[in-house]
């Protein structure tokens, strides 16, 4: 196929034809709406008798998919244009919408807390909840630190907006790169230009503005925190990580064990990064040269070279992976275009009413560039694989969310190094996988240590800029385990995870999803032919069982042990061994 076929901006008007003037988006935001007031009025009746449970779960079900189809759709319009009035309107409309739902499955959980355990065996043996066990049973557990109405109707105007206001103020930055002005996206994407002058102008350029607006960003933050804070303290939680833990429906233990053998690990990926550096002639590994590629002869990529790549090696997996791909690059899931005015952070959004997903991103002509396309298309088809799941476990975690999307990237980068024609080429690649090695064993523990300890000092009060940048400093430092020189301690600022209202310590679900899909493509690997099946059948359970639960059915592993996670992590120890051995042979 030629590969100009492949376009690099989406097509959006095939869910709702005419951007945020559409009138079948009005009408849908209108329909969404009779529908909350609706199930509004009959959750005041609603008692607990199968029937009536069952048409309450569907109505929810149904708003759900309704809110997040508009969702999704101002999302991705804001992406483009974060100015775009109209989109901003609906994401407000939405996040009102959701608080009203939310409040509705509040008081639904209250009420399932308050049954009786015989009654509530009762219940859950009835037929017509079967598809609902799963669901109704964490409700129950999740009852008691359930935000009260008061707080989630306050949420709307106070926590979200502050979410709302971060990405708009990002889409807004400019900076200005050898004469010319680029988005923030644009210019975190000269990390991987071949340039060592260009990466260090663009880092510098970033540094001044984020000194420049490091105030604004602050109250940001502090505002969040401190709403989060006093949100948990009116629900009775006192440990931050409890809401986290519960949100990627993983137990205390599991946590431990993963953090534990990260904190065992850090010498081989030291040594990586010092004999990286090493290759330039510098000590230490310089922040802003992490992402460089190693040959540049292997770096650059167009667009249609890396769709055609991934979906070759997509249709190489699986069949349904393979139709996937083609629909995906063909039908116009895709807006990579290098432009300006984008959002710096690359995105996958699904359509669950249509079931379709769109993704996202400013495709920079790297290698990089490809697996950061591959890792959203991964989330993409852990979509897809769920449009045959019922209602409610539809709905999965972060960390298996981001199982599925570096799932993803091992297709493309393991199946790049079994075809590796020359050292130097398998070094290139290496390097990139021990890049997203160092990426989820040191920069997301920096992250974890660095939210910890915000949460921590907001109780207090306002952190200012200051400190904050020590945070990250002291986080980044024993993060990376004093490998990383100039440090960037403004990192608090450009780290999107951070603002994300809905999913707090967005940071160890990654290290979880990497880890369990290094695992799961050796598995892969073993079984051949086939495995796809397997693979569907993990994603469609990934909604209705805790992380513990699949991982034990699918691969009869307890992630509780320590042993589990250092199976993963001995595979990274062995890439990084043999980049050191080929580096010190050249």
């Amino acid at each position: 196929m030629n590969h100009t076929e492949y376009k690099t901006v989406w097509n959006l008007d095939s869910i709702f034809n005419g951007g945020s003037a559409s009138p079948e988006l009005e009408n849908h935001m209108n329909q969404t709406k009779a529908r909350v007031s609706e199930l509004e009025e009959l959750m005041q009746k609603v008692t607990p008798v199968p029937e009536q449970l069952e048409n309450v779960l569907k109505r929810l079900t149904e708003i759900r998919v309704r809110i997040s189809q508009i969702r999704s759709f101002a999302i991705c319009l804001l992406s483009v244009d974060s100015n775009d009035q109209g989109a901003q309107f609906y994401r407000g409309e939405t996040t009102a919408l959701q608080s009203k739902y939310d409040s509705m499955t509040s008081d639904l959980k209250r009420m399932l807390a308050s049954i009786e355990e015989m009654e509530w065996g009762s219940l859950l043996a009835s037929e017509n909840l079967k598809d609902y066990r799963f669901i109704l049973g964490e409700w129950r557990e999740e009852a008691e630190r359930e935000p009260s109405r008061e707080v989630s109707n306050l949420m709307v105007d106070g926590y979200h907006a502050w979410g709302q206001f971060y990405q708009s103020f990002m889409s807004s930055i400019r900076v200005q790169v050898r004469g010319e002005e680029l988005s923030v996206g644009q210019a975190i994407n000269l990390r991987t230009h071949a340039d060592e002058s260009v990466r260090r102008e663009a880092h510098e350029a970033l540094v001044a503005k984020w000194t420049e607006h490091e105030g604004q960003f602050a109250q940001i933050l502090n505002h969040l925190t401190g709403f989060r804070l006093n949100m948990y303290k009116s629900m009775g939680v006192e440990d931050v990580l409890q809401i986290p833990l519960a949100q990627n429906r993983m137990k205390p233990e599991t946590l431990d064990a993963m953090l534990s053998v990260m904190e065992k690990y850090k010498e081989p990926f030291s040594e990586y990064l010092n004999v990286k550096a090493g290759m330039d002639g510098d000590a230490k590994m310089k922040s802003y040269h992490f992402w460089s590629p190693m040959n540049h002869e292997h770096q650059g990529m167009e667009y249609g070279e890396a769709a055609a790549l991934i979906e070759e090696r997509f249709h190489a997996f699986g069949t349904e992976m393979g139709r996937f791909a083609q629909t995906a690059f063909h039908e116009g899931w895709v807006e990579a275009e290098n432009r300006p005015g984008k959002s710096a952070v690359p995105i996958c959004a699904g359509f669950p009413l249509t079931g379709e997903s769109r993704v996202f991103m400013t495709f920079p002509g790297t290698f990089k560039g490809v697996l950061t396309l591959v890792h959203e298309l991964g989330h993409a088809f852990h979509n897809h694989a769920m449009k045959q799941v019922n209602g409610m476990n539809r709905s999965y975690p972060m960390n298996l969310a981001e199982t599925a999307s570096t799932f993803a990237e091992m297709i493309i980068l393991e199946t790049a190094m079994e075809q590796a024609e020359t050292e130097k080429e398998k070094l290139f690649l290496l390097d990139e996988k021990l890049k997203r090695s160092v990426m989820n064993f040191m920069n997301l523990h920096a992250r974890f240590f660095f939210e910890k300890r915000v949460h921590e000092e907001r109780r207090k009060g306002f952190i200012p800029a200051a400190r904050l940048n020590e945070l990250m400093g002291s986080a980044m430092e024993e993060g990376y385990a004093g490998a990383l020189d100039e440090v960037p301690v403004h990192s608090w600022i450009w780290t999107p995870h951070f603002y994300k209202t809905e999913s707090p310590f967005y940071n160890f679900p990654y290290t979880f999803g990497y880890l369990l899909a290094l695992q799961l493509f050796a598995r892969a690997k073993e079984t051949g032919e086939g495995f796809e099946d397997d693979y569907l059948a993990l994603l469609r359970d990934s909604g209705s069982m805790s992380a513990e639960e699949l991982v034990m059915k699918h691969l009869g592993e307890d992630i509780t042990k320590e042993s589990f996670w250092e199976k993963g992590m001995e595979l990274c120890v062995k890439d990084s061994e043999e980049f050191v051995r080929l580096a010190r042979s050249q």
